[in-house]
């Protein structure tokens, strides 16, 4: 089985390196986790599968749990499971935290399922006229449709790590607490930080949507120093002000 096949299973590790025990080899780690392998298993690297054991903070023997998530190295041939309680999650972050003191010495990244979604700590919930129009317009800018309740007229949407969330207005929507008028979100722009900003610039151009500025460079400063974007200003179908940009870096002023 590729390491890949263990994603969402439940699977039985031995535990041969403790919470607080010593790396074999180089005694000034310490582990900070259980941290075993997957038996009659072969990892790329000839040996057993191994496995980081989150959730449980004393030293164990054997763990049975669920594998949620999976540490590609990519500059070793050695991926790691990451074993937790059943029905318990972590978030990408959180399990590079939580591994940190041994994965620090390689390059990484983290495998999940599919359909695996991190929500972001803030997500702005957008009133919309119509659904429809405003998917439309924001699949043309790149998001991605992620889930959506068509008996809510309700979508979840993503590009990148910016998520927003679309909701089409309702006569009796709770949410509204006084009426809506063209431009909605009059005062607020929200500023979305893309890595292909002229592919964006010419779709949403090419479909006839209205650029309210063009490309531009912008510097910006802060402190003793200016910070830069490349950027463009669009309204999307109810005036909602939305800013792409890509980061140019710093200089000194």
């Amino acid at each position: 089985m590729n390491s890949s096949d263990y994603l969402n299973k439940i699977i039985n590790v031995k535990i041969d390196r403790p919470i607080g025990s010593s790396h074999p080899k180089y005694p000034d780690l310490i582990y900070l986790v259980n941290y075993g392998y997957v038996p009659n298993t072969v990892s790329g690297d000839g040996e057993e599968l191994d496995c980081y054991i989150l959730g449980e903070y004393k030293p164990l023997k054997e763990y049975r749990g669920q594998c949620i998530a999976i540490i590609h190295r990519l500059d070793d041939n050695d991926d790691k499971l990451i074993i937790a309680p059943e029905n318990k999650n972590y978030t990408n972050n959180e399990i590079k935290l939580l591994t940190d003191f041994q994965e620090k010495f390689y390059k990484i990244e983290i495998i999940r399922n599919s359909n695996y979604l991190e929500f972001n700590k803030n997500i702005p919930e957008l009133s919309v006229t119509n659904l429809k129009n405003s998917l439309d317009f924001y699949k043309t800018a790149g998001f991605k449709l992620e889930y959506d309740r068509p008996e809510n007229k309700f979508a979840f949407i993503s590009l990148g790590k910016i998520q927003f969330m679309l909701q089409e207005i309702t006569s009796d929507g709770k949410w509204d607490i006084s009426p809506l008028t063209y431009p909605f979100g009059n005062g607020i722009n929200f500023q979305l930080e893309i890595e292909n900003l002229t592919e964006i610039y010419s779709n949403l151009k090419n479909s006839n949507y209205k650029i309210l500025f063009d490309i531009e460079e912008n510097w910006y400063r802060q402190g003793n120093k200016l910070l830069g974007n490349k950027e463009f200003l669009i309204q999307d179908p109810d005036g909602y002000l939305l800013r792409f940009f890509e980061d140019l870096g710093e200089k000194e002023i």
